[in-house]
C-alpha cells in the first residue's frame, strides 16, 4: 500500500496492544515521513522509545487526550491520525463512569477539534462491538465516539478532513483480554473462571485489528464505520481448549483443572453485535469488511460512497455472535496457534542499541 508512504502520522494510545502494533507496522511496512506516538503511560513510553530508537521517523511524547491544547500542538503538520487511546475495560468503566466520559467521549471530541483545525487529511477512530446496542458505560462511550466522528464529518464546511471509525471484536491476546487471564489461572492450577457457559464473542487477531485500521484510512470517504468479518467462539470452548493446550506445560493434569462459573458481570452481554438491525439498511458488503454508511450525510459536501470490489449493496440481517456458527474446538485451537496466542506473554525489550 502506498497511501501512507511519506505521510506524517500520529497514533494516540501508542503503548496499548493495538497502538503499539500499529506503530510497528506503520514503521516497518509503510515508510511514513514521521510517526508521532502519544500516550499517558510514562513507563511504556520509555519502552517504546527503546524499541524504536533506531528508527529516525519515530517520536514519542507523554500526552493525554483530555488535554486539547497538547493535541492541537502535536497535530501541527500531521496528515493522518489513528486514535487508539481509550478506557476499554467494561467493569472499570462501570465503576468510574465520569472517568470514562472524560477520556472516551471528551477525549475524542478534543481530538476531532484539533484534527479539523489543523486540516489533518484523515482521522480513524477505533471503536468496539460493544458500541452496538450498548449495555455498558464503555460501550455507550464508544457509541458516542462513533457518533461524534460521523457528526464532525457531516458538519465541517470545507471537507478537508475525512473522519471514519472502525469497530473491533475481541482482540484476543490484548491486555486485559480473557486469554492472559485464563493463562495465569491455568498456570496456578485453576480454577478457570467463566462468567457463563453460553456466552459468545466475536474474535479477531491483533494482525486483523491493525489491518482494519490501516485499510480504513485508505477506504474512508467520511463518516462510515468499518467492520471486519470475523469468527465467533464460545467462551467455554476457549477455556477448555486453553486448558488442554497449556496445562501440561505448567505441570498440571488438564482433567484436574476446574472451570468455575461465576456469573456475568455488570454491563456484560451474553452475545456481542457488530451490525444492528437498523444499520443493515445502510450497510454495504466488501470482501473483508462491512461498511456502515452514515445515517446523516454531509451538510456541505456531496460525498460519493464508492468502494472497490463491492460484493453487495445491501446487508439482509444483523451481524451478532448469537446467530453466527461458532468455531469448533479444533478450529479455535488452530486460530490460537496460527496467531501465537498460546505462547508466554512477551516481555519488554530494547529492540536496539540505545543509550538510556
Amino acid at each position: 500500500m502506498t497511501y501512507l508512504k511519506n505521510k506524517r502520522i500520529l497514533v494516540t494510545g501508542c503503548c496499548g496492544t493495538v497502538g503499539s502494533e500499529l506503530v510497528r507496522q506503520l514503521l516497518s511496512d509503510h515508510a511514513p515521513a514521521e510517526l508521532v506516538g502519544l500516550d499517558n503511560n510514562e513507563s511504556e513510553l520509555f519502552f517504546a522509545e527503546q524499541r524504536f530508537c533506531n528508527d529516525p521517523q519515530a517520536r514519542f511524547f507523554l500526552a493525554d487526550v483530555r488535554d486539547p491544547d497538547k493535541l492541537f500542538r502535536k497535530m501541527d503538520g500531521i496528515d493522518v491520525v489513528f486514535h487508539a487511546a481509550a478506557f476499554k475495560h467494561v467493569i472499570l468503566c462501570e465503576r468510574s463512569p465520569f472517568e470514562a466520559v472524560q477520556t472516551n467521549i471528551l477525549g475524542i471530541q478534543n481530538l476531532i477539534q484539533a484534527a479539523v483545525e489543523n486540516d489533518v487529511s484523515t482521522v480513524i477512530f477505533t471503536s468496539s462491538d460493544k458500541a452496538v446496542n450498548p449495555s455498558s458505560v464503555m460501550g455507550t462511550s464508544k457509541l458516542m465516539g462513533e457518533r461524534l466522528v460521523t457528526a464532525a464529518n457531516a458538519t465541517q464546511r470545507t471537507g478537508a478532513t475525512v473522519l471514519g471509525s472502525v469497530r473491533f471484536g475481541n482482540v484476543l491476546g490484548s491486555r486485559g483480554s480473557v486469554i492472559p487471564v485464563f493463562r495465569e489461572q491455568i498456570a496456578r492450577g485453576g480454577p478457570v473462571t467463566l462468567t457463563d457457559s453460553a456466552m459468545t464473542r466475536f474474535i479477531m487477531s491483533l494482525a486483523q485489528a491493525v489491518r482494519l485500521v490501516i485499510d480504513a484510512a485508505d477506504l474512508a470517504r467520511g463518516g462510515e464505520v468499518f467492520v471486519t468479518k470475523m469468527p465467533v467462539i464460545r467462551i467455554a470452548d476457549l477455556a477448555e481448549v486453553m486448558i488442554e493446550a497449556l496445562a501440561p506445560g505448567f505441570g498440571h493434569d488438564p482433567a484436574k483443572i476446574e472451570i468455575a462459573t461465576i456469573g456475568s458481570k455488570a454491563g456484560e452481554k451474553m452475545y456481542e453485535e457488530l451490525l444492528s438491525g437498523e444499520e443493515t439498511r445502510r450497510a454495504v458488503e466488501l470482501p473483508r469488511y462491512f461498511t456502515v454508511l452514515p445515517a446523516f450525510r454531509s451538510l456541505y459536501q456531496d460525498i460519493e460512497y464508492s468502494y472497490p470490489d463491492v460484493l453487495a449493496d445491501k446487508v439482509d440481517r444483523p451481524y451478532n455472535s448469537a446467530s453466527e456458527a461458532p468455531l469448533s474446538k479444533e478450529e479455535l485451537l488452530s486460530f490460537l496457534q496460527e496467531n501465537d496466542l498460546l505462547a508466554p506473554e512477551p516481555t519488554n525489550g530494547n529492540g536496539g542499541e540505545c543509550r538510556v
